[in-house]
């Protein structure tokens, strides 16, 4: 059943109240036309429960602006939607295209810092978020008693005698519901072991970011990066006011999964709104994504909080090969990566999540 505005509604009971689902919740596809975001396309999701969001098929099926009841849910860059073409590979040039956004895709064959990994040098976070999706499918379908709205695309990371990878990618939602579920197939198409890094770049910023809100998490131990995340480690947890000049801090997160191998974490205000408090939530699983990364950004502007789950680190592809914790895909191998990304509304719900 459909739950919509505090009441269960059967398909039949809904159809008969409305003339075309699409007002209650619908995907729109359209083309961003100014500057240097034209030509990026949009696949924007409404879920009829409050959330919104964007998904830009010309930038890799990554999430771009989020929000619920008007309430903007993730962090958005200076930058804004640039179109892939405008892509600089070199050294920290994914910054000028890191649009921040609820969802930012880091990988497929190398994640992390710019460094030299056996002769080739990589820039900062690799291809596949700059690069557009193709087999584009977009549409809503009755599931039984529930109405699935859904995205679906490939996005490759191919080269000329070097790797041949294609992720293939579904986000999809339930109407009336506060959530989305992303679901991602990699496979290697190509004849060589090839290296494989991913890792999912969530970021959270004002509102939900804001002096007390904190981070929720079943963390048994915490690892700075470096030295600067040294300072205030104590605090990893804890979010104040924007800090003029303030230093990235990252930390590694040890999870304790639940009995299922899920890992949830959440960035929680629960001050907003008069203290009824909301937050946004990230749900995985630890054999798929075995390291959670923080990214604590507390400077004016960039003011942002980055939930990671990944299976890499974070200092560079030579040092994940150097300490034996790089993956690699054979030939036609396949990996599957499920999250789920929602809202916590209201005391109950936020009670219940901790």
């Amino acid at each position: 059943m459909v739950n919509l505005y505090s009441k269960k509604f059967t398909k039949n009971d809904l159809l008969k109240k409305i003339g075309d689902i699409s007002q209650i919740a619908r995907v729109r596809h359209f083309e961003l036309l100014d500057g240097n975001e034209k030509g990026v396309e949009v696949a924007q999701i409404h879920t009829g429960s409050g959330l919104i969001f964007d998904i830009l098929l010309g930038r890799g099926m990554d999430i771009s602006y989020a929000g619920y009841k008007g309430i903007p849910l993730s962090w958005r860059s200076a930058t804004g939607d640039v179109a892939a073409s405008y892509f600089e590979p070199e050294e920290f040039g994914w910054l000028r295209n890191f649009h921040g956004g609820l969802l930012n895709t880091c990988g497929l064959t190398y994640a992390g810092a710019p460094c030299e990994d056996e002769g080739k040098k990589l820039g900062l976070h690799g291809r596949i978020s700059n690069t557009p999706a193709k087999n584009i499918y977009i549409d809503g379908e009755w599931q039984d008693e529930n109405y699935i709205l859904f995205v679906k695309g490939k996005i490759k990371e191919t080269s000329v005698f070097g790797e041949n990878i294609c992720l293939t990618r579904e986000i999809s939602v339930k109407t009336g519901e506060s959530r989305l579920f992303l679901y991602d197939r990699v496979e290697n198409l190509g004849y060589s072991d090839i290296e494989h890094m991913i890792l999912y770049h969530i970021n959270i910023g004002f509102p939900i970011i804001d002096e007390g809100s904190v981070l929720v998490s079943p963390t048994e131990e915490v690892i700075p990066r470096d030295e600067e995340a040294k300072i205030g480690k104590e605090d990893y947890y804890k979010f104040t006011l924007p800090i003029h000049g303030f230093k990235e801090k990252v930390y590694y997160h040890k999870m304790k999964p639940d009995q299922k191998g899920n890992v949830c974490a959440a960035i929680i205000n629960k001050k907003f709104n008069n203290g009824e408090g909301l937050g946004v939530y990230v749900k995985y699983s630890i054999k798929e994504l075995p390291y959670f990364i923080e990214w604590k950004m507390m400077n004016e502007g960039t003011y942002v909080v980055g939930m990671e789950p990944s299976n890499c680190l974070v200092e560079g592809r030579n040092k994940e090969r150097k300490e034996k914790r790089l993956k690699f895909l054979k030939p036609g191998e396949i990996k599957e990566y499920h999250l789920e990304i929602g809202v916590i509304e209201g005391k109950t719900q936020l009670s219940a999540f901790k």
